[in-house]
This record gives C-alpha cells, structure tokens and sequence, in this order.
C-alpha cells in the first residue's frame, strides 16, 4: 500500500486502548512481508507488542498503536486526512513503516521498528517491551511534534485529592463539617502556588480535572474527590514535596500516575520545539538515546477533528529515514 492508502487502512482498524489485538495482527503480517524479523511480545491476553528488525537493530524508529476514543472512520480532502489516529499515530505508524522501506531498498540494515500498545492509558506496552532484549543505541519515537525535533519533554504528576467532613442537615450548618469547602480551600491553595519552572522545558503547570461530593443540596457533604494533573518540568520527588506541603494533613494524597520530565537527543538542520506532553519514551529507557518526532499537531490529536497534513506524512518518510541514516553513521 501507498503511504495515504496505509494511513487510511490503519485508520479504520479499530484499536482504542485495551482493544489493539487487530492492528497487531495486522501490522505483524504485513511488516513481515517487508522483509524483517519479527518477533511479538504479548503484554497482556490479545494484545502485542511488535518489534522488528533488519540485522542487529542499532536504531528504532517507534511509535504506539493505540488510541483514545471514540473511533472516527477516516475522510480526506486534497490537504488533509481526518479521522481519530490520523497524528496520535497511525500517520506516524505508516511513515516509519514507509521510511523502513525506503531504507531496505537502498540497502541499510542494522535498524529496527517498535509499535507499542497501551500509551493512551498506563503505558503498560512501553513498560513490558523495556524487557525485550535489544541491542538499540538510538530511539526515535514518533508523536506529533509538526515534524520538529523536541529537545524535551515534560513529565506528568496525576493525584487524587480526598476530604473527609461531618453529615448534617443544610439547615442546621453548624452540625456538621462540608468537606467540599475543605476542598475548596485546598484548591484555591494550588490555584496561589507559583510552581518552579526549568531553563528548558519552560513552566510547571496543572489542572483541576475532576471534582465530585456530596449527596445533594440539602446535606452538608461528608466527602469530597478531586484529580490534578500536573505538567511538571522538574523532579517528581520534588512535586511531591511541594504538593506535601501545600496540602499538609487538610486532604489524603493518591499518587495515581507519575512520568519524570526528560531531555532529548537532537540533531542539527531540524527545528526544534518542547513537547509540554508525555509520552513512551520514559518507559523505554533501554533502548538507547532518546528522540521525539512526528508529523501532525498535538493540537489536533485527543480531538473529534484530528488531522493530519498530507505533505507532512510525506515529509515525514524522508525525515525518518534521514535520521536513521545519521545515525547509523554516527554509531559506526
């Protein structure tokens, strides 16, 4: 299949997180047909990793399979392909499939591809396949950065905040303690704070994402939940700190999911950006120096309208297969 055809196909395979089984299937018959080793790694019933190769892998393009929902059949027009996948990532799957041919044809070896299920949620692909045994010195990982080359990427901090009060009648205030003004306060608390930034990766920021409590109007709420969602540019260990201390003894503190900030590889000629997202690439810390780039915005991904350009799928084949040549010739 052409690039665009690929992109489409992909498209309409479903594979929200969890349900990625069809794709890697898919994916594992036809990279075989390409000409690489292949070898598949279930992470959990169904679902699979693929990691292939040509020879000895030394770089790895990589990329993950899943997406958010809900599932949007592809369209297109002459500038642009729509459609839930269409930059977060199968376009990307598809470039680095293409660049992989491209590469064959003229006669490298010694590189690899990484399709990874599970990043929309936990992580739990990058996390088993950080076991598989590899002999990568470079990771090139694809996620809409508009084909620039992020020098970093900023780590995540999700927290759930509890309070605890006293049910009472609404009429009667006194009797009773609310726990949504507790957490009221607590908040407001966040909302003062000013969080320390990084010479790189910019400003720590965070949102307030959920909040839910009590029973209803009348009934002084006895408990209250509340989920942040911090963008942190420094140590995690320090955010706990902070967070520690903001709250103090006012809320019981979840740490529900945690990703460390992280500095990337770069290379001359490309423009550069800071991902203020996450991605696989902390959970994939032994395949070697990390890189992130990938055409399409992150705008547009998680949205009912994602797209991604034409010309930057194009674009992108021959920036995969660029990189990969650099660095294969830099390791030797």
């Amino acid at each position: 299949m052409k690039l665009f055809e690929l992109t489409k196909f992909l498209m309409n395979l479903k594979s929200t997180t969890g349900e990625e089984k069809e794709i890697s299937q898919f994916l594992f018959d036809y990279i075989r047909k390409i000409g690489f080793d292949l070898q598949l790694q279930e992470v959990t019933e169904g679902r699979f990793n693929i990691f292939a190769q040509i020879g000895r892998a030394k770089v790895v393009l990589s990329t993950h399979m899943d997406t958010v929902y809900p599932f949007i059949p592809p369209s297109e027009d002459d500038e642009y392909i729509y459609g839930r996948g269409a930059c977060d990532a199968k376009g990307i799957i598809a470039t680095q499939i293409k660049a992989g041919e491209k590469l064959i044809k003229n006669g490298y070896k010694d590189f690899g591809l990484l399709f990874v299920v599970g990043e929309e949620g936990i992580s739990d692909g990058a996390s088993k396949a950080n076991h598989l045994k590899n002999d990568c010195r470079f990771l090139i990982n694809g996620e809409p950065t508009g084909n620039k080359m992020a020098v970093g990427s900023k780590g995540s901090l999700r927290i759930q905040l509890q309070t605890e009060g006293k049910a009472a009648h609404s009429a009667y205030p006194e009797e009773g303690e609310s726990a949504i003004l507790k957490m009221l306060d607590i908040l407001q608390d966040f909302q003062n704070i000013k969080f320390p930034g990084h010479e790189i990766l910019g400003k720590t920021t965070f949102n307030i994402g959920t909040i839910s409590g009590g029973t209803q109007a009348n009934v002084i709420p006895d408990a209250a939940v509340s989920q942040l969602m911090f963008r942190v540019v420094t140590s995690i260990r320090d955010m706990k700190k902070r967070i520690q201390t903001i709250v103090r003894d006012r809320a019981e503190i979840q740490y529900i999911s945690v990703c460390e900030p992280i500095l990337l590889g770069t290379i001359k000629g490309y423009k550069s950006m800071i991902a203020s997202f996450t991605t696989d690439i902390p959970y994939l810390s032994n395949w070697g120096k990390p890189f992130l780039v990938g055409p399409g915005s992150i705008l547009d991904a998680h949205t009912l309208n994602e797209r991604i350009k034409k010309s930057e799928l194009k674009r992108a084949v021959t920036i995969y297969s660029n990189i990969v040549k650099q660095l294969l010739k830099d390791h030797k």
